[in-house]
């Protein structure tokens, strides 16, 4: 199955009316929006398509797999997605 990419996304706003140039404005922003939140450790919650959140992951200790030996996992961020009950239901009919 194919992704769809950035300039897929470009496309389909221009589809609604607006021209290639808004289009990729208008996506841009929105990825620059959402980014920022990020930055700022905020939530971005999309009513009805899902709720992104940046969760902090405290460092820990881990083996390597391929020798067994003891390391040091250092502490990080991660993204997680929960998709909402909507789009849940638009997935599965």
């Amino acid at each position: 199955m194919r992704a769809t990419t950035k300039n897929d996304l470009i496309n389909a706003v221009a589809a609604h009316g607006l021209s290639k140039r808004q289009s990729a404005s208008v996506v841009e922003s929105l990825f620059d929006i959402i980014f920022n939140c990020f930055e700022r450790g905020e939530d971005v919650k999309v009513v009805g398509f899902g709720h992104f959140r940046i969760r902090r992951k405290a460092s820990r200790r881990g083996r390597n797999p391929q020798t067994g030996d003891s390391i040091e996992i250092t502490a990080r961020k991660v993204l997680t997605f929960k998709p909402s009950k909507g789009l849940k239901l638009r997935l599965n009919h």
